[in-house]
Order: structure tokens, then sequence, then C-alpha cells
């Protein structure tokens, strides 16, 4: 579930081993590419942390943010 703080939009996923978190990111930075809307992200191992926040809009959470957090969470179904 994606939460609200500090003007992001934050959720962290975790998978069974590296290789299975890093295709997450794979299908993502495509995903984000497309959109021309790209994620601040961190991957320790089987854990990836994302944060959605619109730089053009003053870093804030815009609906830019909450359609590539939407198309996030249908690629992790």
């Amino acid at each position: 579930m994606w939460k609200e703080e500090n003007n992001k939009l934050t959720r962290t996923f975790k998978f069974r081993d590296f290789t299975e978190a890093f295709g997450f990111m794979t299908q993502v930075a495509l995903l984000a590419e497309k959109m021309n809307h790209h994620p601040t992200w961190t991957n320790t191992w089987n854990t990836v942390k994302i944060e959605l926040s619109t730089h053009d809009a003053g870093d804030i959470v815009t609906e830019r943010d909450r359609k590539l957090a939407d198309a996030i969470d249908q690629i992790a179904k």
C-alpha cells in the first residue's frame, strides 16, 4: 500500500531474491521512461523502496505520481 508522507508517495516492495527485485525494477524503469516520470528508489538485495513526487510541480504529489503508482502496482502483482 502506498503512503503519502513528506510530499511523496512511498512504498516498499519485497521479493524472493535479488534477481526478482531487479526484474521488477527493470519493468518499472521501462514504464517510467514511457510515462516520462521517474521514481526515486533504492534496492537492497530483495527489497525495493520507491518514492514518487513531481519535481516540476515543486516536489509534491500530483496525479502523475498516482498514475505511476497504480501502474507499478500492476507490475508488482
